[in-house]
């Protein structure tokens, strides 16, 4: 079978050209937006007068027959053919005959892929967004829970201020906001219609590409042909963003995977979501977690591979930009696998209240709560924190916590210390002074979970 560019050859590629040189083994998965554009595009045409409206009504038709085909498994692609475009191409050939060859007026496969792989994209972009509402929903039904939880915050993995297990969720809400919004940013660029561009310097016949624009539901098109089909851009950003994303996942995970662990107590995980050990009968291993960890690495080594293959590309369009497809497939694939299964990994944790806050009464967290109370009583807050460190030294020295002090020993510090400072460096006193905006009191937490709930809300039913 000729290929469809092999008119210009006298020999026929050799197989092992052939297999090296095709991408159809994942870029299957584009079929579906590779029709829908080739049917916005066969409207145009004939909108246009560059087809009659009887081929294109034809064109639709086929397309729309191939496509539930390939929907119900009636169809297998031919390796022979190098791409999907190709596939879907000689199919729609062999169904309608002749006028089948006339689709690919003016478009060129460069921004052909270039349309697949945004529409593709643009529809990712919606599920991973969902995905995101669905654990910072699952994070806020948390915080609800344990508006009240108090535990250890920390800063270099060392016991630092005493906090609200809603609090330290709270941080994590505000991250996974931060990726939808950045995810919405990104498909700015990914709603802009490159079809038309052509192989690279646009085309001599009169087409509309804004009402193909208008057919798909692009915002915008390209305004330069060069880059309408080089541009790979938007895939990188979107890598960027999908990144981050995993990020935040993995940085949730290593605290799970701390906070289930003998050492820390602060929960337990469910056996539904935990897995053993194949010789140490007593283990509960964080798996999900783990992999969860692990597969950062690997959506990070997609975003590796787009911009190396990117960094020394001469313009126009060139063969290694085949190489953009399968990380970013792996990419989405593997930030959406993670998203779905933490949120229900969240609810499944049982928090230990208890060991929380046994925790918080241990490791002088209340340390800067006896600083603040020198700072009200006048003092400069570098010479409260003087005296509060010789407060904590001989605590330390004498095997005693700051609520063990006796009131003569704060007094020999600072001699206007009173009886309240005991009530002051209790832990729920300690949270709930700490009452400025996005501070760990209750309260302040509570408005907080509020607004985002709003938030959610408002974007579920955007």
């Amino acid at each position: 079978m000729q290929q469809l560019w092999g008119s210009r050859f006298s020999k026929k590629a050799e197989k092992i050209v052939n297999d090296f040189n095709s991408s159809l083994p994942f870029d299957y998965k584009l079929y579906k937006y590779d029709i829908e554009g080739s049917i916005a595009h066969a409207k145009m045409l004939a909108l246009q007068g560059i087809l009659k409206e009887d081929e294109a009504d034809k064109i639709v038709s086929g397309l729309a027959e191939i496509l539930d085909e390939i929907n119900e498994e009636k169809i297998s692609f031919n390796l022979e053919f190098e791409d999907i475009h190709t596939n879907i191409e000689k199919l729609l050939i062999e169904k309608i005959g002749e006028t089948g060859k006339k689709l690919h007026t003016a478009r060129s496969r460069n921004d052909q892929v270039a349309l697949d792989i945004r529409l593709y994209l643009r529809d990712e972009i919606k599920n991973i967004k969902k995905l995101i509402l669905k654990v910072i929903s699952s994070l806020l039904k948390l915080q609800n829970e344990h508006t009240e939880t108090i535990m250890p915050g920390y800063t270099h993995l060392q016991r630092a201020q005493a906090i609200t297990l809603a609090h330290h969720l709270g941080a994590y809400v505000e991250m996974f906001k931060r990726d939808f919004d950045r995810l919405n940013d990104c498909n700015k660029r990914v709603n802009v219609l490159p079809l038309g561009s052509c192989a690279l310097a646009g085309t001599p016949h009169n087409i509309d590409r804004n009402k193909t624009a208008e057919l798909l539901g692009f915002e915008s098109v390209s305004l330069n042909s060069i880059d309408g089909v080089s541009d790979r851009d938007f895939i990188i950003e979107t890598l960027c963003a999908i990144s981050t994303i995993m990020m935040h996942t993995s940085r949730m995970s290593e605290e799970i995977i701390l906070w289930t662990s003998f050492e820390f107590k602060f929960a337990e995980l469910d056996d539904a979501y935990s897995t053993g050990s194949s010789i140490m009968p007593q283990k509960k291993n964080p798996d999900v977690s783990e992999l969860i960890r692990g597969k950062t690495g690997r959506v990070y080594g997609d975003l590796i591979t787009i911009l190396t293959v990117m960094k020394s590309l001469p313009l126009a369009y060139n063969k290694d930009m085949q190489e953009d497809k399968e990380p970013l497939f792996d990419g989405v694939s593997t930030v959406k696998t993670c998203l779905e299964i933490l949120s229900p990994l969240l609810l499944s944790l049982k928090f230990n209240k208890e060991n929380m806050l046994k925790a918080v009464n241990k490791g002088f967290l209340n340390a800067t709560d006896v600083a603040d109370y020198l700072v009200e009583k006048g003092v400069p807050f570098r010479e409260a924190h003087r005296i509060c460190g010789n407060l904590v030294k001989y605590a330390e020295e004498n095997d005693l916590t700051l609520n063990e002090l006796p009131l003569e020993k704060y007094r020999e510090e600072f001699e206007g210390f009173g009886g309240d400072i005991y009530e002051k460096i209790t832990p729920y006193v300690s949270v709930n002074s700490k009452k400025s905006a996005g501070g760990c009191a209750f309260d302040a937490v509570k408005s907080v979970i509020t607004e985002n709930e709003k938030w959610v809300f408002e974007h579920e039913n955007n």
